[in-house]
């Protein structure tokens, strides 16, 4: 059986927030409770996947420091977007 999109939804947003490092902690939970509600399903599963890549990986391909790989390109740009737009 599917998971229903709330719970979905609601998950991620609490993935986002319980990270590794301080700085995705800050990060990630902006992002998402401003973005994750207009996903749809595909790029749902797709931040669910890059989720579960390794923090440190995140931080650098977030932060510019080494390129994302290409299946999170976009999603990693329109991170650093909510972030140019939305200082911390």
């Amino acid at each position: 059986m599917a998971e229903p999109r709330e719970h979905k939804v609601k998950r991620l947003h609490m993935r986002s927030m319980r990270r590794g490092i301080k700085e995705m902690d800050l990060i990630l939970p902006s992002y998402a409770s401003t973005r994750l509600e207009n996903m749809d399903d595909t790029a749902l599963a797709l931040y669910d996947d890059m989720l579960a890549e390794n923090d440190h990986d995140l931080y650098q391909w977030v932060t510019g420091q080494k390129q994302p790989p290409a299946e999170f390109a976009a999603l990693i740009a329109d991170i650093q977007t909510h972030i140019a737009d939305n200082p911390l």
